[in-house]
Order: structure tokens, then C-alpha cells, then sequence
């Protein structure tokens, strides 16, 4: 539920107000990047879409297409859909990049390198779970969402979330288990 402060802002927003835009981007850009970069996995692609996502938002508002109940549910809709269009246009590599942090962590590279690794992996078994089944899992376990945002996010009811959820994590297991990880 929106505050009184965040409909202003919101309202603000609408008329372009520079200083309202840039409170909404100050406020969500971490979580939409951090979405972004989990479905992803490259930190400057999942820089470049979610420039896009922001984009995108200002294109709706200056066109009055606008949330009907929640702002950040929207904006994570916004997100997958650049997301998705993205994957349509151009087809990923099976290779996943080396991870930044292996390159800049001072502590122990094995380790880090066991870190990397370990969430390689379980990005390939999200991606090999449908387009819903990983959003669920993204919105669900990583971005800490209940299942009445994922539901608004996603246009489907709480029970539909449910058993989305678990038809997710039964072919995640399946997946995991095939790749040798659980």
C-alpha cells in the first residue's frame, strides 16, 4: 500500500517533475538491477536493461499508461518484460561470463571461486525453468516478495502463484539433481 508521500510523488511524477523521477529511480534502481542482473547474469547488461525498465516507465507515464494498484509491482513488470524482449532478440551464449567479484575480492579465490560457481549453476537451472517458473522463484526467494506482490506483478491470483511456485521448485529440484548439485 502506498503512503500519502508516495502518491505525491507519484502524482509528481506524472507531471515530469525531475526531482520526483529521480527520487523513483534513487528509491527502486537497486532492486529492478538486482532482478535484472539475477535473470541475467552479466552486470552490464543488467545495467543497460534496467535503463530500459526507467526508460520505459517514463514512455508510460508520458502516455498515461499507467500501474493500477501497485507502483514497484509495476515497475517488476516492466523489468520482466525487457528482460523477456531481450531474450527473444538475441539468443544467450551457454557460457556464463566469469564473475566481477572473482577478479576484485581480496579474500580467498578459491572460495570465491566456489561462490561463483555454485550461483552459475543455479542460474542455469532457473533458466531452464519456464519464463513464469523462474520469475516466481526470482520474485519469491531472492527478491523476498510475497505471494500477493508476486500475484499483482505477475496478473494472476495467490493460488495460482502457489502452485506455480511448487510446479517451480519440484522442476528445480529435477534440474539440480540432474546436473549432479543436490
Amino acid at each position: 500500500m502506498l503512503s500519502n508521500d508516495d502518491w505525491a510523488l507519484l502524482e509528481r511524477a506524472r507531471k515530469y517533475d525531475a526531482h520526483a523521477l529521480g527520487n523513483i529511480y534513487d528509491r527502486y534502481s537497486t532492486r529492478i538491477y538486482n532482478y535484472i542482473y539475477r535473470r541475467v547474469g552479466d552486470a552490464h547488461l543488467a545495467e543497460d536493461l534496467t535503463a530500459s525498465v526507467f526508460t520505459k516507465m517514463l514512455e508510460a507515464i508520458r502516455s498515461d499508461k499507467l500501474w493500477r494498484t501497485s507502483f514497484s509491482g509495476w515497475l517488476y513488470r516492466i523489468a520482466h518484460n525487457v528482460v523477456v524482449d531481450h531474450y527473444r532478440s538475441w539468443r544467450r551464449d551457454s557460457e556464463f561470463p566469469l564473475d566481477e567479484r572473482l577478479v576484485t575480492t581480496g579474500g580467498d579465490p578459491v572460495k570465491s571461486l566456489d561462490v561463483v560457481l555454485t550461483q552459475a549453476q543455479l542460474r542455469r537451472a532457473v533458466s531452464q525453468l519456464t519464463p513464469e517458473q523462474g520469475q516466481v522463484v526470482l520474485l519469491k526467494f531472492v527478491e523476498g516478495m510475497s505471494n500477493m506482490e508476486i500475484a499483482d506483478i505477475m496478473g494472476k491470483t495467490e493460488g495460482a502463484i502457489k502452485s506455480l511456485q511448487h510446479r517451480a521448485l519440484d522442476a528445480l529440484r529435477r534440474v539440480l539433481t540432474e546436473q549432479g548439485a543436490i
